[in-house]
């Protein structure tokens, strides 16, 4: 398995940025007729993660899920880091391609090292 960081170019101070995980969404409920107390914690994936920086990066994000989806897959490596998964390392070269072709420099990826 190949993977890789997406980056993205930030609105407010263009630097390249990733989004992380830091803690993971709790869900609870409200009841008209009676109390709950039940929450759920659960941690996005990778695409809700990438539809989260709506408006802080500079490309709409579903749009760059698009363009990911062709060659690989987006996913949260061990509930935090956003990764790109790929199954062959000439996907990698056809993402990067597309990427620049779709966001001239504003969106691209790093290939990531083995822990």
């Amino acid at each position: 398995m190949i993977r890789a960081k997406l980056w993205f170019r930030c609105a407010a101070m263009h630097d390249p940025v990733t989004p992380m995980i830091v803690q993971p969404a709790i869900i609870g409920w409200e009841a008209k007729q009676r109390k709950v107390d039940l929450q759920i914690e659960r941690p996005f994936n990778g695409e809700e993660l990438v539809h989260r920086m709506k408006g802080w990066v500079t490309v709409d994000p579903d749009q760059a899920i698009g363009v990911v989806r062709q060659y690989g897959r987006l996913k949260v490596l061990d509930d935090q880091e956003l990764v790109i998964e790929f199954e062959k390392m000439e996907d990698v070269h056809h993402l990067e391609k597309a990427l620049v072709e779709a966001f001239e420099g504003e969106v691209n990826i790093e290939l990531r090292t083995k822990r």
